[in-house]
């Protein structure tokens, strides 16, 4: 969404969920896993129907990257085909369930966002409650996302000393 549009929009005192956008979601999980998939079904259904309860908003697809790490982008090629019809203006807003399912590595998703935002694409990860819409949701975005950094790192850690204990 281009910044001199929602400056228009806030002066109208109106708000991004009565503005005409074209709005997508991105879900992933990194495994498998029956309880995951499942996940997945949920957040599709939920983020469907969010998007069609709005009046004001077209529903532009979901993009979803299943059994896929979080940690490193050149493999989710969802999330690149996102960031693509971004660049090519067919979305103006993008929800995620969470930082989490968005990257797990702190440099790649501030930089995702920044690249989103250049287009005039706002992100709103909706268990963080970060929009990046606001102005000030980037330091927060960045504390969340190296968060889930760590935890990403402690995850690995946890498994490989795991794998070397059974080995013994």
């Amino acid at each position: 969404m281009d910044v001199r549009r929602l400056d228009e929009m806030q002066a109208q005192g109106r708000s991004i969920f009565d503005t005409e956008l074209t709005v997508a979601y991105y879900a992933r999980v990194s495994t498998d896993k029956d309880e995951q998939i499942n996940s997945l079904g949920n957040q599709k259904r939920y983020f469907e129907d969010y998007i069609a309860a709005n009046p004001h908003w077209r529903f532009a697809g979901g993009y979803v990257d299943e059994g896929i790490s979080g940690t490193l982008m050149d493999k989710r090629d969802e999330f690149k085909r996102l960031l693509k019809d971004c660049k090519n203006r067919k979305i103006d807003r993008v929800l995620v369930k969470s930082v989490t399912r968005f990257a797990r590595n702190s440099l790649e998703c501030i930089e995702a966002v920044r690249e989103l935002k250049s287009y005039g694409v706002s992100v709103f990860f909706e268990n963080d409650k970060i929009d990046t819409e606001n102005m000030n949701s980037e330091m927060l975005l960045y504390i969340k996302s190296a968060f889930a950094q760590n935890e990403s790192m402690s995850l690995s850690k946890r498994m490989v000393q795991s794998i070397r204990m059974r080995k013994r």
